[in-house]
């Protein structure tokens, strides 16, 4: 399979979020489990664990059916280490607000990176 062929069988977007945000995700179309009952979604409460978020992290970044993956920025900075040394292109990584934590482009490692990039 060429580069360009296997960037097409990448089709979902995953979550790893809030309830309200997932909720949202879902309602909106996103959701999917495969024939391996493999959910592209995680719903985050105060019970999740930082290993289930890592562990679910990793897994999303390791599927070839997942272009992007959507994370909340609060839940984000529990994992930062692990997103500063990612740099595959695929999945993108998106890091989103919720609705009790506003976006912080200062802690976005995306954007920290592009700024790098160009200089800012």
């Amino acid at each position: 399979m060429t580069q360009h062929a296997a960037h097409r069988s990448r089709t979902l977007i995953a979550a790893i979020g809030d309830e309200d945000t997932v909720t949202g995700l879902l309602l909106a179309g996103i959701g999917d489990v495969d024939a391996r009952q493999r959910a592209n979604f995680l719903v985050v409460d105060s019970k999740t664990t930082q290993e289930k978020i890592e562990e679910t992290f990793l897994a999303f970044t390791k599927r070839k059916d997942i272009a992007i993956i959507l994370i909340n920025q609060h839940i984000a900075e529990s994992i930062r280490g692990i997103l500063d040394e990612y740099r595959a292109a695929f999945p993108t990584i998106l890091e989103i607000p919720s609705k009790e934590h506003p976006y912080d482009p200062s802690k976005d490692s995306v954007l920290r990176r592009v700024q790098l990039l160009f200089g800012d």
